[in-house]
């Protein structure tokens, strides 16, 4: 991706289709005057005077018990240094996404306009009764420091420097697990660090607590080696300044047993990793260039435990493990701070998660066959939907035990209940998807390359390292499109018209017709389809050409889908196509089915839809929760439509009583766990949160998925194609870019599994 493309595509994302990454909305009815008499005058006066009453009661009739407030004055952001308030709001409202998404906690993000520490102690105290906690943010190293101190002590609230503490917590973890696979002592070891700024500081401090010595604990920063001969040092750096003077990184890194890079890129070489102990522990964490690189590091010792800041190397230490969750236990137990006891325990919650079974949906998501604890997984996965029921109630814990929490919990099932009810409302899924097709891409064709949109989502798709793209359509109009917008990687394209495809499309005629000459197809039929781009495209997927095809985009779903079902065989052992969608709904991914193809299945139809979803939710990492849909419940009506709901069920529970699937029942039961469990408590669905619809006949289905998604903003993922021997799948005709892109990770995702399936 060229740098216009980047600066291009960055200034899109954050100004369209509105400007900014979050918004405010209502949590209440407003739809009457009623409802607003209540919202605010007269009726707002009540709450007003019981929290006048007692000022505790702000934590029930108020948002202040769920909203943090990400505080910066812009005087260090990121790597781009002192850009003032204005300009970091961006990454203030980045922050604000993050602890939405992993933790469901509201935030409004403030930037201050002063660099004086007393101006902006006072202002977050003057503002601070509106929050339920302070995440301070991008401030420079030492005032950060003195900002916190003070803050920490003069309010009642949570409040915690995430650039300090938030690494430290992580790396601190990672560094228990790290020494116990390495049977280490950490009295024992020594420790380099590479950086003295705010978060190496914070590290040291906090692996004190843990144990490691101080005086084995070797600091540097950009002019050279703490040593007590410095006087350009801050109190918080004097406290690691026992160094002999003149000790450079080279004399240092002899017998040391860990190294800490909070610092810049390539400042370790292979010559001092070398010169380290037996099962040398690396966290080399400046980003994006590490102080060594991933690969050099391990090809140097094969005994390295090593850990990055980046996504792409194992052990990846990243803020978003701790910062979300410890505020949601911090504001769950209503803390009047964030103590070292709470980061405490996040630490050892982080430590011991990550000697857990891991879930399958984390392994899919990784593209691992099965992820134990070891020199590559010492950490959780960013990803693993476990952290925020592990992380945030031992932070709880600590907080009651320490004696900060106001309102404590006594019913933690419940609490944990609650917390992974929260992550229903995100689009996690989609994230999973991704980064399971980044781990395999495969090559993918789009069939309809010369539109616009589609190009675009091709772009998206080799940027991101989806997969490998190889376009079809007009040359010369595919051309002019990626130049304009500046998708100027060499990927393949080919136009099944002309005269550069005569050989390629005339090989793939004389094998479709070889394999279809009995069953009327004519010589001359397949040359003149194999003009067509879906039919070139399917046959190059038949082929071994491509992995996976996409289409649909500029023709409605018939007649595109007929080419695929003339060429495309079904899997083995399957006699029926069928589609589903996932939707991103608000209580998670509910996958719809069959939304595209089969008007009027029956009985047997049904019990094979179900059986194919229920593949593709496996797929998905998930474990299905299956309902047959109906407009009766089992058995109040006697009508045609639901007898063949029942009598599909009735076979599934008999060949396949493991399976969790239950029905007819009606859409509202079904979704309703405690209205189902109170009417018909003999269910199979009885207690349990369903994940999936299967629908009577096409229109039910069809209708129900488009309602949600242009009525709610749903965001859809499908029709996914369930039954084809080739990873074939087709969008509804105008489909957004970001569908599109969602759907050829769907493919490579579908070829990933194929490909599995095949060499079992």
């Amino acid at each position: 991706m060229s740098d216009y493309s980047k600066r291009r595509a960055a200034l899109l994302y954050h100004a369209k289709p509105k400007p900014g990454k979050i918004a405010v909305v209502p949590t209440k009815k407003y739809a009457t005057q009623r409802d607003l008499s209540l919202a605010y005058s007269p009726g707002v006066a009540e709450p007003c005077l019981e929290i006048a009453k007692d000022i505790d009661n702000v934590y029930k009739y108020t948002a202040k018990g769920n909203l943090v407030a990400v505080i910066t004055n812009g005087t260090a952001v990121l790597g781009l240094g002192d850009i003032g308030p204005q300009a970091s709001k961006p990454v203030m409202e980045g922050k604000a996404l993050l602890f939405k998404i992993f933790a469901d906690i509201d935030v409004f993000d403030i930037e201050i306009d002063t660099k004086n520490i007393d101006e902006f102690i006072n202002t977050v105290k003057n503002i601070a009764p509106t929050f339920g906690g302070i995440n301070l943010e991008d401030i420079k190293a030492p005032e950060s420091f003195e900002i916190e101190r003070r803050l920490v002590e003069e309010l009642n609230i949570p409040v915690m420097h995430d650039d300090q503490h938030g690494t430290a917590i992580i790396s601190s973890a990672a560094l228990l697990n790290a020494l116990e696979f390495a049977d280490k002592n950490i009295s024992e070891i020594k420790l380099v660090v590479s950086g003295a700024g705010s978060a190496a500081l914070a590290c040291a401090n906090l692996y004190v607590l843990l144990g490691v010595n101080p005086e084995n604990i070797i600091m540097f920063d950009k002019d050279g080696v703490l040593s007590s001969a410095r006087t350009d040092l801050s109190d918080l750096q004097k406290r690691y300044a026992s160094a002999t003077p003149g000790t450079t990184l080279k004399d240092a890194m002899v017998d040391a047993d860990v190294f800490l890079g909070l610092s810049a890129g390539n400042l370790l070489t292979p010559e001092m990793l070398l010169s380290m102990a037996a099962d040398p522990i690396v966290f080399a964490m400046a980003n994006p260039v590490p102080e060594i690189d991933y690969d050099l590091a391990i090809a140097t010792r094969e005994d390295i435990i090593m850990a990055t800041g980046r996504s792409d190397n194992p052990n990846q230490v990243n803020n978003v493990l701790g910062f979300p969750y410890i505020f949601r236990g911090a504001l769950d137990v209503r803390a009047t701070k964030i103590n070292e006891a709470m980061k405490m325990a996040a630490v050892r919650a982080l430590a011991a998660l990550a000697k857990e079974p891991v879930p399958e949906q984390v392994n899919i998501a990784y593209g691992e066959t099965k992820l134990n604890f070891g020199r590559d997984y010492i950490i959780p996965k960013p990803f693993d939907p476990r952290l925020i029921a592990k992380v945030a109630p031992a932070v709880a814990r600590a907080a009651m035990e320490s004696g900060v929490a106001t309102h404590p919990i006594t019913d933690w099932q419940r609490y944990e209940d609650e917390l992974l009810e929260r992550l229903g409302s995100d689009n996690k899924m989609v994230r999973l998807l991704m980064n399971r097709a980044k781990m395999d891409p495969k090559r993918i064709v789009f069939a309809e390359a010369d539109h616009l949109d589609v190009l675009k989502a091709a772009q998206i798709v080799y940027e991101e390292k989806i997969g490998h793209p190889i376009l079809l359509g007009n040359k010369e109009v595919i051309l002019e499109l990626k130049s304009e917008i500046g998708f100027d990687a060499d990927v393949p394209i080919y136009d099944p018209k002309t005269k550069e495809e005569d050989v390629r499309r005339l090989r793939y005629a004389d094998i479709y017709w070889k394999s279809r000459q009995r069953r009327g197809i004519q010589l001359l039929d397949a040359q003149k389809w194999m003009r067509e781009r879906n039919y070139f495209a399917a046959m190059m997927v038949n082929e071994g050409d491509a992995d996976a095809l996409v289409t649909g985009y500029s023709r409605s779903y018939p007649s595109v889908i007929k080419p695929m079902m003339q060429l495309i065989d079904k899997a083995p052992g399957i006699s029926l196509i069928a589609t589903a969608n996932m939707m991103m709904t608000n209580r998670g991914p509910m996958f719809l089915s069959d939304t595209a193809i089969n008007p009027n299945p029956s009985a047997d139809d049904l019990a094979k839809i179900a059986l194919m979803t229920a593949r593709t939710v496996r797929m998905f990492g998930m474990e299905p929760v299956i309902a047959m849909i109906s407009f009766s419940n089992f058995g109040s009506s006697a009508h045609g439509s639901a007898a063949k709901v029942r009598e599909a069920v009735a076979y599934l529970h008999n060949y396949y009583p493991d399976l969790l699937i239950d029905g007819e029942i009606q859409t509202d039961f079904a979704l309703n766990s405690e209205m189902l469990e109170k009417k018909f408590p003999f269910s199979k669905l009885a207690g349990k949160k369903v994940n999936t619809l299967i629908f009577p006949n096409l229109e039910s289905a069809n209708i129900t998925y488009k309602l949600l998604k242009e009525l709610y903003d749903v965001d859809s993922v499908g029709p996914i194609i369930l039954g084809m021997d080739k990873p074939v799948h087709i969008f509804q005709l105008g489909a957004s870019v970001e569908e599109m892109v969602n759907m050829a990770a769907v493919a490579v995702v579908d070829a990933q599994e194929k490909e599995k399936r095949k060499k079992r």
